[in-house]
């Protein structure tokens, strides 16, 4: 099993911008929504997490279309933690553009902006941008390849079948230190090669089932970067959690908007109605939800970092209508109590 530093595991946030309800019971805004992620990445910059990511979207359930202009508002109120997707849906988008946009946001941050790149679980950019589903795989394909070359900062010539070639085309803004970038994965060890024949740190979306399943796709991605030649590069891991005071306190609160979520999806995609039972069994040992109290929620991801050889946990911290002040207190939790005794029971 790969050996976790304490000192350096890196414990951070995601957020897809949930559109919430008030206290009142109230759907607020996708204006208010953007406005309360910025306060949530400044809370988790105050508590000293290590990253906060925010998620590309293009449905009514989340606010954030645009992660990278809520990133750069983050960056000027925050000071030391990195900013970053959770995730930029690269097979919508063109590498040109996602290049150039993380490059302005690393000069905005001083150096702190991540880029994680994925397919995307949602398909909605597909249509919105002109794009035919049955590329589904050709367009992440071609578009990670050109990212890759972009990411040398060097002049780039390139061709491919789905977008124009390049000619020696030379893309600015350029970063002082490089960009940090990710891809992440659902689990398919195809993806997990590809991530490491780019040399990409490898992002774990683990939303279902117990972390020991990823261990077989953590262990081919770092045979695969050896057969690659590449360095060592971290495994990350993101799956959905809620703190509180009491494993109790947690669950009654984050319950409402799992439902909500589960059955709003579930709908689409032919799922079984969402349930306290299937709830419980999440949130248990077997299951992928981090929810309970700061010693729970520490024990569970102690527990999965080592598993699984991880470096990085990313905690998705919204999840359906789940209240922004009860989020608020979640992150608080999180870097103040949960953090520290991660690295203790890492120790």
């Amino acid at each position: 099993m790969t050996s976790v530093d304490p000192a350096t595991i890196e414990l951070g946030l995601d957020t897809f911008g949930d559109v919430t309800r008030d206290g009142s019971g109230e759907l607020v805004s996708g204006a208010q929504t953007i406005r309360n992620v910025v306060e949530q990445a400044v809370l988790a910059d105050r508590v000293g997490l290590s990253f906060f990511g925010v998620g590309e979207h293009h449905r009514r359930e989340f606010a954030v279309s645009s992660p990278e202009i809520v990133l750069a508002a983050a960056a000027s109120r925050t000071e030391q933690i990195h900013l970053g997707t959770a995730v930029t849906v690269l097979s919508s988008d063109d590498p040109v553009r996602v290049f150039e946009r993380f490059s302005t946001l690393d000069a905005v941050s001083n150096g702190r902006a991540e880029v994680i790149l994925g397919r995307g679980s949602f398909i909605e950019s597909f249509p919105l941008f002109g794009y035919d589903l049955r590329d589904y795989e050709a367009l992440f394909d071609e578009k990670l390849d050109l990212f890759s070359q972009l990411l040398t900062e060097k002049p780039v010539t390139w061709s491919g079948t789905l977008r124009a070639s390049l000619d020696a085309a030379d893309v600015f803004p350029k970063t002082e230190n490089g960009l940090r970038a990710w891809v992440g994965v659902g689990g398919t060890p195809e993806s997990a090669v590809r991530a490491a024949r780019y040399g990409y740190g490898l992002m774990l979306a683990i939303i279902g089932g117990p972390a020991a399943r990823f261990r077989p796709l953590a262990d081919l991605y770092r045979r695969s970067l050896d057969t690659f030649a590449q360095p060592e590069l971290p495994v990350g891991v993101h799956s959905p959690g809620h703190i509180a005071d009491t494993d109790q306190q947690a669950w009654d609160e984050a319950y409402a908007g799992f439902e909500a979520m589960n059955n709003t999806i579930g709908r689409e995609r032919g799922w079984p109605t969402y349930n306290r039972l299937r709830f419980q069994h999440d949130v248990g040992p077997e299951g992928a939800l981090y929810v309970g109290s700061p010693e729970t929620v520490a024990r569970k991801i102690a527990d999965t970092v080592r598993t699984l050889g991880a470096s990085r946990f990313d905690m998705k911290f919204s999840t359906g209508t789940l209240s922004h002040e009860h989020m608020m207190r979640s992150i608080e939790l999180f870097g103040t109590e949960v953090a520290p005794r991660v690295r203790d029971m890492l120790s």
